[in-house]
């Protein structure tokens, strides 16, 4: 229930945001607004303020929004007027407009970003689940259960791991950049700390997507491998497995944990043939051995099995917050990361070491949206400054048609000292639609496959 409004709202903002940012410093360049518009076809509000020379707007499609400037090369502009049209403005306030909206997206996502350190937020403890079978965190020694306490990237100071989420994004960065990530991990309380190298500079950034985890070895928190809810007709009651089952051994197994008890109903599939298993569970102080059979289930990258069962209890928790200063300048610095590191996916994309996979578009955004604030306010909040980062790069992107194709044209005329001539706009702009609908048509592709899968 809560996708379609957290969607609108995010997109609102995000949209708003942008568009103000160009609107606001179009009017301090002295350039006549003539409408702000969020969202595009026909009106369904507007309105004008007293003493303003704008018409504010509110579109019946919401999918973006615009501001309309006085332009001699859109429409007749009077004499006395002329000083206030946007193409008669020196270069630079030209470029400060254009500028000025993936900017705002920009700022708008340092705000949140600070806005999420200063409340806090309830994240995963950096505990380590079982490595992955035959996996980089695997062949680098990690058996599960160890407390990542410092990380880094190649040789660079370690540093404070304060949760889970902390360590995934440092896995990120060191998976796209292709370097040594040191982990500093205390293998029990108390015990002492240990550094383990994970050599990710042979990860394939083409495997850089949603299972990049999972191929690095680390695909989540430690939890205790107890049974959650078991869906009616699934092959967990079929079995008798009831929710709050422990268990503790598969066949011959003993499980340690969540993670590898998914792990082993996972592998029970085998070239489409699903292997019944013996499962020894814990349950209300008794010791029972039930006979499980799993289902095929097909994923995008592969056939794996599923009891139908919440597998794996939840993780410990714990409260990540900053004080003002730090929460600001945490926010600074993880919005320049995320805005390096989308530019760095989006060439390596272009070029290739990359799958396009990657591109996700408004179906994944909006279940991400509805995800996230069915969390809460602070994961709503970190998820609309992801957005808000990612609008901000894409729109200064040097395509034709976005904002930073209209720098490349200022670049040009700075550069050469005349505009670009009329003969290429037109190609040029051409050209860059058919790149964006190209984008927009391959993220359109990944949402459908991801639901569908």
């Amino acid at each position: 229930m809560l996708t379609l409004p957290a969607f609108l709202v995010a997109l609102g903002l995000l949209i708003a945001v942008h568009e103000y940012g160009h609107y606001r410093v179009a009017v301090a360049c002295g350039v006549k607004v003539l409408r702000f518009s969020i969202g595009f076809g026909k009106p369904l509000l507007r309105w004008q303020p007293k003493g303003s020379a704008t018409e504010f707007v509110l579109g019946a499609f919401p999918l973006g929004g615009y501001v309309r400037m006085l332009d001699e090369r859109e429409a007749p502009v009077p004499a006395h007027e002329r000083h206030l049209a946007f193409n008669t403005q020196p270069l630079r306030a030209r470029a400060a407009i254009v500028a000025a909206g993936p900017l705002a997206n920009l700022l708008l996502a340092v705000l949140l970003y600070a806005l999420v350190h200063w409340i806090g937020v309830q994240e995963p403890k950096a505990t380590l689940a079982s490595p992955l079978p035959g996996s980089i965190a695997q062949a680098a020694g990690l058996q599960g259960g160890e407390l990542v306490q410092r990380a880094a990237l190649g040789a660079t100071e370690l540093e404070p791991v304060r949760s889970f989420e902390d360590l995934r994004w440092i896995l990120t960065q060191g998976a796209l950049e292709g370097v040594v990530v040191r982990l500093e991990v205390e293998p029990a309380p108390g015990a002492l700390r240990r550094e383990v190298l994970l050599d990710l500079t042979q990860f394939d950034t083409r495997e850089a997507d949603a299972q990049m985890l999972r191929k690095i070895g680390i695909a989540g928190p430690w939890t205790r491998p107890v049974l959650g809810e078991v869906m009616p007709g699934s092959p967990a009651q079929r079995a008798g497995l009831q929710e709050g089952d422990l268990v503790l051994q598969v066949d011959a197994t003993p499980v340690a944990d969540g993670q590898q008890l998914r792990e082993l109903i996972r592998q029970a599939v085998q070239d489409g043939e699903a292997k019944a298993q013996t499962w020894r569970i814990a349950r209300a102080g008794t010791t029972l051995q039930l006979r499980v059979q799993p289902e095929p289930h097909q994923e995008p990258t592969g056939v794996v099995g599923r009891i139908g069962a919440y597998v794996g209890a939840a993780p410990e928790f714990v409260r990540v917050r900053y004080g003002p200063l730090e929460g600001l300048g945490k926010a600074f610095a993880r919005t320049w990361d995320i805005s390096v590191l989308s530019l760095r996916m989006m060439g390596r994309m272009l070029i290739g070491e990359a799958s396009l996979k990657n591109l996700s578009g408004p179906l994944t955004i909006a279940d991400y949206a509805g995800r996230s604030a069915s969390l809460g306010l602070t994961p709503y909040l970190a998820f609309l400054a992801v957005i808000s980062v990612s609008l901000g790069v894409l729109n200064l992107l040097p395509v034709p048609v976005l904002d930073g194709g209209h720098l490349m044209y200022y670049l040009w005329e700075g550069v050469t000292g005349r505009p670009v001539p009329d003969a290429w706009l037109e190609p040029l702009q051409r050209g860059g639609m058919a790149v964006l609908l190209l984008m927009m048509a391959i993220a359109l592709f990944n949402d459908i496959s991801r639901f569908l899968g």
